[in-house]
C-alpha cells in the first residue's frame, strides 16, 4: 500500500530528526506516565524494547521496573530464521551483542528465554498508531507472529499491550489487517492513549 509506506517514511524520518535533548526529555516524561498506568502496575512480567532509528527510548522505564522489583525483559529474535521473538530476563549488569539488524540483545542462555504468553504487560515499540488501538510496526511483522495466539481467544487475557511512541506518532486511522492484535493503548511523551476493546477483559 504506497500510502502506508509513504506515511512510515515520513513518521520515522520525523522521530530521527529529534534532537538527543529531546529524546532525552521524552524519555524522561515517558517513564513517568507509563509507570502511573494501572496496567502497569498491576503487571511483574514487564517486556520492554531496545530504542533504535529514533524510537522513544523506554531505558529510564526500565529503571523504575527494577526499582520496584518488577521483571524486565527484552525482546530476543528467535534463532534460525523463524521470524518471531522470544523474551530474555535482562538487568543492570546485562551483557548485549548485536543482532542481525544491529539492535542489543541480552546476552542469555536460551532456555532461560519466554514466550510472549508468559509475560503480564508489553511495551511495544511502533511507527503509528492510532485511537482504535491499531500500530504501524517497522514492516518485519515480528510482533504479529509473536502475539499471533492471542487472536485465537474467546477473552482477553495477558500480556496487555501497549505501544510507546512521541506524541507526534498519532494519526487518524490505520488500515487494520485480520492477523492484527490491537493494543490496549499508547503511552507517549505526553499522555497515555486507552483504547476500548470490549473483547479484552
Amino acid at each position: 500500500m504506497p500510502f502506508a509506506s509513504e506515511q512510515r517514511q515520513v513518521l520515522r524520518s520525523q522521530r530521527r530528526s529529534l534532537s538527543f535533548e529531546a529524546q532525552k526529555d521524552a524519555a524522561r516524561r515517558l517513564a513517568k506516565r507509563a509507570s502511573a498506568i494501572r496496567y502497569f502496575q498491576a503487571s511483574q512480567r514487564v517486556a520492554c524494547y531496545f530504542p533504535n532509528d529514533g524510537e522513544i527510548d523506554p531505558r529510564p522505564l526500565m529503571l523504575r521496573i527494577w526499582a520496584l522489583k518488577k521483571e524486565c525483559y527484552l525482546p530476543v529474535l528467535a534463532s534460525g530464521h523463524c521470524n518471531y521473538l522470544r523474551f530474555a530476563p535482562v538487568f543492570p549488569q546485562s551483557q548485549f551483542r548485536l543482532n542481525r539488524f544491529d539492535i542489543p540483545e541480552p546476552v542469555i542462555a536460551q532456555n532461560k528465554l519466554i514466550s510472549a504468553a508468559h509475560l503480564d504487560l508489553i511495551f511495544m515499540p511502533l511507527v503509528g498508531f492510532d485511537l482504535s488501538g491499531n500500530r504501524m510496526g517497522m514492516g518485519g511483522g515480528f510482533y504479529d507472529r509473536s502475539l499471533n495466539f492471542m487472536r485465537h481467544r474467546q477473552y482477553w487475557k495477558r500480556p496487555y499491550l501497549f505501544g510507546l511512541a512521541h506524541d507526534f506518532q498519532c494519526v487518524d486511522r490505520l488500515a487494520a489487517n485480520s492477523w492484527d492484535v490491537p493494543m490496549q493503548g499508547v503511552v507517549t511523551d505526553r499522555t497515555a492513549y486507552m483504547t476500548d476493546i470490549k473483547s479484552r477483559r
